[in-house]
């Protein structure tokens, strides 16, 4: 653990208290992480910690009084990186990512959760973590952890396959952007995916799973489907609200029992 603050995240070990938290929540946008910390139901944020580089992260406490940090990680795999590494640095011991994410599978319907068991991981910033062979799975008693309290808070949930890949456009077949012209290798992997039961897109999960398994600390995600991607690429704003909501406290509920030392 440092004393220093961090490069990055802007924030040290002595930031966080006396009896400092060991659990993160890990948002790719700084807004939903401040909605954690400010509009959350039962969370309390005892302070900012940083807003550095537009990674906003806050010292929250539940109402059982777990303390844990809402923090950014920025968009994509090498952001996350950067932030998962420090935040290790800084003393947590569980990270649980709560993003978004488009439904790949017939069953994932928009405004559903997806609980990533393990992750696809077509991702460069994987590669510098572990080999490609290397495993992208989830902390498992997290995962199962995740999946009950969906299921006590009475929430349509899916628990299986992510595919996590490095671009919003190109990497998850999308044509119908500012580059038509998909390279021959993507075409068709969205319907080779769905035929290899991967349940969603999502851009940061295989990286944190290969992290946590490497440097040893329980990594977790639970993502709101903003999208089927069998039907339109549409989001509907209201859904987006609701969902990410039911992730969050998915991830709460989750946080609320785990016996993380």
């Amino acid at each position: 653990m440092t004393q220093q603050r961090l490069y990055h995240i802007g924030f040290s070990r002595g930031d966080l208290g006396s009896v400092p938290p060991t659990v993160a929540l890990l948002c790719g946008d700084p807004e939903r992480a401040r909605r954690i910390a400010m509009e959350t139901d039962g969370v309390t944020c005892l302070t900012t910690l940083s807003e550095n580089r537009g990674l906003h992260s806050y010292l929250c406490q539940m109402a059982c009084g777990r303390a844990f940090i809402a923090a950014t990680s920025g968009m994509g795999a090498p952001s996350l990186s950067i932030v998962v590494n420090e935040l290790i640095a800084v003393g947590m011991r569980a990270i649980i990512r709560v993003g978004t994410s488009g439904g790949i599978a017939q069953q994932v319907k928009a405004g559903d959760l997806v609980i990533s068991s393990a992750a696809l991981c077509r991702q460069g910033a994987a590669q510098d973590i572990a080999p490609a062979e290397y495993p992208a799975a989830a902390d498992p008693f997290l995962t199962v952890a995740l999946a009950r309290a969906a299921e006590r808070l009475g929430l349509r949930a899916h628990l299986g396959v992510t595919a996590s890949v490095d671009t919003f456009y190109e990497g998850q077949e999308r044509s119908d952007s500012a580059n038509p012209h998909l390279l021959r290798t993507l075409q068709g992997t969205t319907g080779e995916y769905r035929q290899l039961r991967v349940l969603n897109y999502e851009m940061e999960a295989g990286t944190l799973f290969k992290m946590g398994l490497v440097y040893g600390f329980a990594a977790g995600c639970v993502c709101a489907v903003l999208a089927e991607r069998l039907v339109a690429e549409a989001v509907d704003l209201d859904v987006k609200k609701r969902a990410e909501g039911d992730a969050v406290r998915v991830a709460l509920a989750a946080l609320e029992g785990l016996p993380i030392a």
